[in-house]
């Protein structure tokens, strides 16, 4: 059993930010000094009124079914964080994994990886190459492109299928709704870090037209941890967490096109680049001496991303109302290096040891397309479906270098056989939903999704076993419902079932793990995961309070959790990924926030988290 209290505290870090609005437009200064005086009168979740991440269509943050959290342009401004995940850490139910600039990376409820669906205005970036514990960076899309951030807290997998098992992460990004030429240029320097930034964005509309294009450079080195205990490490002094630094730039252009109000074509190109980052470490010198040194590193990260699309409201057709095509491609090529450097101690000779180091060179390309529609039907329904499918393409090499030494001339052996075969990873589904309002006080969401999922080798050379196909299907549904006693109290509950279907790593990786430490056999007989879960909820609010509770309950069933086979290859232990029966997450989520006069407001929140193996709870969950 594990169990965590949590309250937040801001870093202690000193920061200068200068940012210099340009517009040719007057109005754009008039109206920005309105909802400026607006902010000052109106609490903050009146400032973000709408989420569409989980019921994908606008809705009020106090009407939605679901527990949510959003973060809002605001937001983002009073917090400078390096990426969306950074402002987690101040939030109920939600908390960051892992350090430095680029690779920290959100968790839910306890869950965390490829148990969360990340996705840019409703596309995925999610890939089946990740590992199942590390998932993707929101740092793809820098902060300066979002407008607001929508979290699901649960399962959100009938709206987008497999990997929400544990929660949503939709990152809403910025579109040109102003006339003329508009623009932002910002610099950030914090000694911290020693980071400097500069960003630029000009956006505006002409007539039918839209334009937008943006741009970030950053540089930033490695930080100190502080003196003191953090779990079993504990540190005398300030010491250096290395490879927590990185050098990175991002690049963004959009243009639309109105046909009328009512119909918009789309185009947008993305481009972002990371050097030199890693995912941070401390030289087990400074608290565990005999302890081996491991080191991964992102020598080089480069991702694309083409989207293309169509956006039309009220169509009034016998068949929607709203419609939505997106079609995109995207690029992620990495490099990774694994390092490893371990002394075998008595009784081998002094100074004997082993070294391994591991470059990985990963070349996925990813299309994908989405098609969402919606319809008012009978009555008080609205009627939401649609479909979706991308398809994953991942080409692999490695090179492993091994080096004995303390026992006569180093011994070296040197492995190009590649730990993953090439692979294709395909899903596609459908989806419906019905948004039925029962009465003014009362409202119901239903959904039910269907997706197949396959994941297919390719011959890959160096590898001698076959390929492999394996096909998984899964039907979930899910209710959610809203009664609202009256315009302050809300009462809400939801039930429902989620799955995650085994990645390309976890099904076909053999080889020495990017944590370093172990060696990870291949298991392509993985079933599913599938998950129940439970929430109840209760929201107040007024002019000057806002109060949440929640408890939930998510069961997953043939959750894959890696375990010890009990034996050594190399003095290193071997782990292989396996289905265990039951896995329990449960916890209460509190927050609240007084608001007082010119803007000033006091809020905290308070998580308790239960996650236990049910069958073996002497075995982590993670």
């Amino acid at each position: 059993m594990i169990t965590h209290t949590r309250f937040s505290m801001a870093a202690a870090a000193l920061a200068a930010t200068a940012l210099f609005p340009i517009t040719t437009s007057s109005a754009f200064a008039q109206e920005g000094e309105a909802q400026d005086s607006i902010a000052q009168e109106r609490p903050r979740y009146l400032l973000t009124p709408i989420t569409v991440t989980a019921t994908a269509r606008p809705i009020e943050l106090f009407d939605v079914a679901k527990p949510v959290t959003v973060l809002d342009e605001k937001l983002l401004e009073e917090k400078l964080p390096n990426n969306a995940a950074d402002l987690f850490r101040n939030e109920q139910g939600l908390d960051v994994t892992g350090v430095g600039a680029n690779q920290v990376r959100p968790s839910i409820r306890g869950q965390r990886g490829q148990r969360i669906i990340v996705v840019q205005d409703g596309m995925r970036l999610n890939n089946a190459r990740r590992q199942k514990d590390f998932g993707e960076i929101p740092a793809l899309v820098d902060i300066s492109q979002i407008r607001r951030v929508e979290v699901v807290r649960g399962p959100a997998s009938v709206l987008y299928g497999s990997d929400a098992i544990g929660g949503a992460v939709n990152l809403v990004t910025r579109t040109p709704d102003r006339e003329g030429v508009n623009g932002t240029l910002g610099y950030r320097f914090s000694t911290y870090d020693t980071q400097s930034r500069i960003v630029g964005r000009f956006f505006g509309r002409s007539g039918k037209f839209g334009y937008q294009a943006g741009g970030m450079y950053r540089t930033t080195d490695a930080y100190d941890a502080p003196s003191g205990s953090f779990g079993n490490i504990t540190l005398s002094e300030d010491t250096r967490v290395n490879d927590t630094g990185v050098e990175d730039y991002s690049l963004d252009f959009f243009g639309s096109y109105d046909f009328s109000a009512r119909h918009q074509v789309f185009g947008k190109y993305e481009r972002y680049n990371a050097d030199n980052a890693g995912f941070g470490f401390i030289d087990p010198a400074a608290y565990a001496p005999d302890e081996p040194l491991i080191q991964i590193t992102y020598p080089q990260q480069d991702f694309d991303k083409v989207t293309a699309g169509y956006n039309g409201t009220e169509l009034g057709s016998a068949i929607a109302d709203r419609l939505s095509v997106l079609g995109y491609y995207q690029s992620n090529r990495r490099r990774l290096e694994l390092g490893i450097q371990t002394e075998f101690g008595p009784p081998a000779p002094p100074g004997a040891g082993l070294d391994i180091i591991n470059s990985n060179f990963t070349d996925l390309g990813t299309v994908g397309l989405r098609l969402e529609a919606s319809k008012f039907g009978l009555g008080r329904v609205m009627f939401t479906y649609g479909a979706d499918f991308y398809n994953d393409d991942s080409n692999n090499t490695d090179t492993t270098v091994t080096v004995v030494s303390g026992f006569g001339p180093p011994m070296v052996d040197v492995d190009s056989v590649p730990q993953v075969p090439n692979a294709t990873y395909r899903s596609i589904g459908g989806f419906v939903q019905g948004d039925i309002q029962i009465t003014p006080a009362a409202a119901l969401i239903l959904g039910v999704r269907y997706q197949n999922v396959r994941a297919q080798t390719r011959e890959t050379q160096g590898i001698t076993a076959p390929t492999r196909t394996n096909d998984y299907d899964a039907v979930v549904a899910a209710a959610n419902g809203i009664y609202t006693i009256n315009n302050q109290v809300a009462l809400l509950a939801t039930v429902g079932r989620a799955f995650r279907t085994p990645n390309i790593i976890e099904q076909f990786f053999d080889g020495v793990t990017p944590e370093g430490g172990a060696i990870q056999l291949a298991n392509p007989d993985l079933s599913p995961e599938t998950s129940f879960n439970v929430d109840l909820g209760v929201r107040f609010r007024n002019d000057f309070l806002w109060l949440e509770g929640f408890y939930f309950n998510n069961t997953l069933f043939n959750g894959i959790v890696i375990e010890a086979t009990g034996d050594t290859i190399n003095t290193l232990p071997v782990f292989q990924n396996q289905n265990v029966e039951e896995l329990r997450y449960q916890g209460v989520e509190l927050s609240g926030e007084v608001f007082f006069l010119n803007g000033f407001s006091v809020g905290g929140n308070y998580t308790y988290l239960d996650s236990e193996n049910v069958l073996d709870p002497t075995v982590p969950v993670g």
